[in-house]
Parts: structure tokens; sequence; C-alpha cells
């Protein structure tokens, strides 16, 4: 029997998610909350979702993650490209470190769950939510508690680690990682923009994992790297793109997105992501320290959230934003590289039964 097939929502739904949307990112930003657009959209669009009232275009998606790789990008000058070049083991370090603590909290969302130990170290590698959903699926876990578990976890984290390291966040500021950009102009933005889109569209067709940011991110790298970036990405449209991610992961946590899982298996999520949470931030203080890397900004590059989400926290509060995006880059790469073959050698000395 098939699914039953989508609504399509009414015209005004997609305007009143937009307005709820912004109002609340409005109010959040103005009591300084970090990350407080995307936190503000997020909240309003679940809000909607759950009455079954939100409505978001399929583009906004793409086009807010490639301005945020685009204003992420920016801020590899040559200098900080060197910076970050230094900080590589540290980094490699610490994507493998994040793995490994994903094996180590499997077992509490196993137990809580009563899932498959497969499918419960999927569900807890802080992976990115497709990313870990596609891997979940070649391996022969459960997708859709996979899904969950990866959702519930990444808006656990942009919605509490924010605030806890704006506390701390004077020990991430490093001058090595700060980039002096061009000024603002609007003939470059437009090439800039352009090329993005023209970049995603390539980096898309070539089969480059979340190329809708990575491939604009990329680029601008590139053009900031080589000294030739036409124009810097003005805050206010960063600030439009979080508005942008925040809306599209508040429809995710409806539960028609999360598929009406058995409320075990939200529990487990919930418990593990603030286990892994706590983990990471433990470890990433810990490596900050050993490596001579600002620790906080450690912390956060090895915070179990998404890519934009995190380095766009670290961008508000002015901290080594590039070493933060390093961080979750390799992260990316190293969940491709590395989640298969972990667990299979889990499984070889039987910690995966």
């Amino acid at each position: 029997m098939s699914d039953p097939p989508t609504p399509v929502p009414p015209p005004d739904a997609y305007l009143r998610t937009l307005l709820l949307a912004v109002m609340a990112g409005t109010a959040l930003d103005a009591i300084g909350l970090p990350l407080g657009w995307m936190v503000g959209a997020m909240l309003a669009t679940a809000y909607l979702g759950w009455r079954e009232a939100a409505a978001v275009p399929r583009a906004v998606h793409p086009v807010g993650l490639a301005v945020l790789g685009l204003g992420l990008g920016q801020t590899f000058t040559p200098p900080v490209l060197g910076a970050v070049a230094g900080a590589l083991p540290a980094i490699l370090a610490g994507g493998t470190l994040s793995i490994l603590a994903g094996l180590a909290v499997a077992p509490l969302y196993r137990r809580i769950a009563g899932s498959d130990a497969r499918t419960a170290y999927y569900a807890a590698v802080p992976g990115g939510i497709v990313t870990m959903a596609v891997l979940a699926q070649r391996a022969g876990a459960q997708v859709g508690a996979v899904t969950m578990a990866q959702t519930i976890r990444m808006a656990c984290v942009v919605l509490f680690f924010p605030p806890v390291v704006a506390v701390f966040a004077q020990g991430g500021r490093d001058a090595a990682f700060s980039a002096a950009l061009p000024p603002f102009a609007w003939g470059g933005l437009a090439i800039l923009l352009a090329g993005g889109a023209a970049a995603a569209v390539a980096g898309s067709r070539l089969g480059l994992a979340n190329a809708a940011m990575l491939a604009p991110c990329l680029l601008a790298m590139a053009l900031s790297g080589t000294g030739v970036l036409p124009s810097a990405v003005p805050l206010w449209l960063v600030d439009a793109a979080q508005v942008a991610m925040g809306a599209s992961l508040g429809l995710r946590l409806t539960p028609r997105a999360l598929g009406g899982g058995p409320r075990r298996q939200a529990v487990a999520g919930l418990a593990c992501a603030f286990a892994i949470a706590i983990l990471l931030a433990l470890l990433g203080l810990a490596l900050g320290w050993m490596a001579g890397l600002p620790p906080v900004a450690v912390m956060l590059g090895m915070a179990p959230g998404g890519m934009p989400e995190m380095a766009v926290t670290a961008k508000a509060l002015e901290l080594a934003v590039p070493l933060v995006l390093g961080f979750h880059l390799v992260r990316t790469v190293l969940c491709n590289l590395l989640v298969g073959p972990i667990w299979r050698l889990a499984l070889a000395v039987g910690l995966g039964r």
C-alpha cells in the first residue's frame, strides 16, 4: 500500500511561514541569542508544521546553503589558509575522535530504543542528516530511525550549544584565523552570487556531497586565497540565509517529516544528542589545549551539529571561523571514508554485537 500523497500547501502558507520565521528570528537576535535568526526561524516553522500550516519553497534550502558557503569561504585569506594548514593534524584527529565518540555513545541509543547495534551506531555518529541516512541505507541499518536521531541531535545542538559557547567565546578568538575582507560592492556581490550558483550546480552534477554549500564555499576560498574576491558577503545576507536554514530545519521537526517512529526512538535520539555533545565538548577543549589552538573554537569545531550551523555560530561569536569550518569540512570527508570501516572493525573485535 503506497503512502498518502503529501498535501499541497495553500499559497498563504508560504507567506505566513516567512513572516513568522522572520519575526521570531528578529526577536531572538534582538535579545542577543547566538544564531538567533536560525533558531527563531526553526522554532516558528516547527510550530506551524505541527499544526500542518507551514510551507517553505524547496529552493530556499539550497539557496541559503550557497549564501552561507560564500560567506564562510571568504574568510580564507592567504595567512588564514596557512594557519588552518598548520592545524591539519589536530583537525584530522578531531574528525576521527568524533566518529569514535559516536561508537562510544551508540550503546546508550541501543538500550533506550531497543534497536539493533548497527542502527544505533549510525544514529549516534555525528555526521550530517543526509550523509548518515545514505550511509545507513548502504549498511542495511534502519534509515528512518537514523534520520530521526540525526535530526533531533541537530535541533538540540542548534538550540543549546551556541548559548553555552557564548559564555566562553573570548577564549576562541585568535588573530591568526581572522581575515581582513574586501569592501562590499553590489556589482562584485552579483558576480560572486552568480559564480556560487554555477559552482553549486556543477558540484551537484559531479556528485559532490553537500554541493549547495561546499562548492560555493570552495569557490570563495579560492578567490579569497588568491586575493581576487570581488566583494565581501554582507552580514544581512548571511542573516537571511540563517532564516532560510532555520525554516528548512524546522520542517524536519514535524511528525510527518520524522516519520512517526516509536516514542522510544525519539527519547533515545534526545539522550544520545546530549551525551555526545558533552563528550565532544570535553574532547574539543582537551584537543585545543594540547594542540595549542583556541580551545573554545576547537570545541565548536567538534560540536555534533551541522557544518553550516556551527560555522555560522562561530561567525556570530567572532570565533576562529576558518578553523571551525575546517574541522567540519574534514569530518564530513572522514565520515564518508571511515564510518563503514570503523563499524566493521568494531564488529571484528566484538564491540558491535
